[in-house]
């Protein structure tokens, strides 16, 4: 996007607000709609469980097992939580950490390693885990590997410190030139910074919307030039070369509001994986939950009728990403051929990568 229409994301980027509800790391199967659903033997049992932080400082942990007839979790080492093959626990006093995680430990078959999928940071509002969800085989995306994030340019010190103790590695930045001048990244120190701008070269997005229904355009029309501009398959070529290729995870890829360029770096991510269509369309729509505070304050301080050509920018809506796997389908003909014609990911590839990042 060119300034104008990125306006308001940059603006609502400068908002740095606690969003207290947040969804949990859970997943579900349904079938994609650009392929069939698969059915695999999978040696993880679970067919759900979550974790969800508390503003209390409490978790709440949710399971549901198949096959067997107990369930232990797991904090620090020591149980804090254990019930039948479906059960629902709250687990308070913990002592403070980084990021608390949680081994939930099945009586047969392989356990899962979860957290909260918000990473609370001083700078951000966006930032949180790529993984903890279930594909249509029953294997689970890891946690703790990838991480998506809106802009970085407000990290603080204690910040930069905690990223560092979360081994983050490399970071991707998708923004463009202007974005990158005004607002540069801070990184964790020993990291890798990686310019990997959607936009690069994009003669699109010169004008502001006058109306909603042209906001709406623009943001269908910028989701289908991150698929198929000649910017957008470098930046995801690099993106997923570089998830591929770094085997000292963990990978950042970042934009200014952590919701449209990375929004669709961790769908295509996610459906490369395996992870189902609505889960996919939902960890994508998590953002207007995790950005919901800073855009109400934005759009509060607008005439109403300059708020309704700002809410469809600000927002992240179905029809955006559908536009861009309707991208896929017309330019590419199949999403396995965009992994391969578009981002150069061979079969090889993503099997590595599957290996890598799936567990079960």
């Amino acid at each position: 996007m060119k300034k104008a229409l990125l306006a308001a994301t940059v603006v609502a980027s400068t908002l740095t607000v606690a969003v207290v509800a947040a969804p949990a790391a859970s997943a579900s199967g349904w079938d994609l709609p650009w392929g069939g659903r698969h059915h695999g033997n999978s040696s993880v049992p679970f067919t759900e469980a979550t974790v969800t932080a508390g503003a209390d400082g409490a978790y709440t942990l949710k399971w549901n097992a198949r096959g067997t007839k107990r369930v232990e979790i797991r904090a620090n080492g020591k149980v804090v939580a254990k019930g039948g093959a479906q059960g629902e626990a709250v687990v308070g006093g913990l002592p403070a950490a980084d990021r608390q995680w949680f081994d939930f430990e099945p009586e047969r078959g392989e356990g899962l390693r979860l957290a909260d999928r918000l990473i609370k940071l001083e700078g951000t509002t966006n930032f949180r885990d790529a993984g903890g969800y279930r594909t249509t085989n029953g294997q689970w995306v890891k946690m703790g590997e990838i991480y998506r994030s809106d802009a970085l340019n407000k990290l603080t010190e204690n910040d930069l410190a905690k990223l560092q103790r979360l081994r983050v590695k490399t970071v991707f930045d998708l923004r463009m030139e202007s974005e990158r001048t005004t607002d540069a990244d801070k990184v964790p120190a020993g990291a890798r910074y990686v310019v990997a701008d959607v936009f690069a070269g994009s003669g699109s997005f010169q004008t502001m919307p006058k109306t909603p229904d042209e906001a709406v355009k623009a943001m269908v029309d910028a989701e289908k030039a991150m698929v198929s501009g000649e910017g957008g398959k470098k930046a995801y070529t690099q993106v997923f070369e570089g998830i591929e290729r770094d085997r000292n995870r963990s990978v950042l890829f970042h934009c200014t509001a952590g919701k449209d360029r990375t929004g669709w770096a961790n769908a295509s991510l996610l459906t490369a994986l395996g992870v189902p269509s609505e889960t996919v369309m939902a960890d994508y729509l998590a953002s207007n939950d995790y950005r919901k505070a800073a855009n109400d304050a934005i759009l509060s301080h607008l005439p109403a009728s300059h708020a309704a050509v700002y809410k469809p920018l600000l927002d992240v809506r179905p029809e955006y990403l559908n536009a861009g796997y309707d991208e896929v389908t017309a330019k590419f003909g199949s999403f396995d051929a965009y992994l391969e014609d578009g981002l150069g990911i061979d079969g090889r590839e993503l099997k590595q990568l599957k290996k890598d990042l799936l567990v079960g």
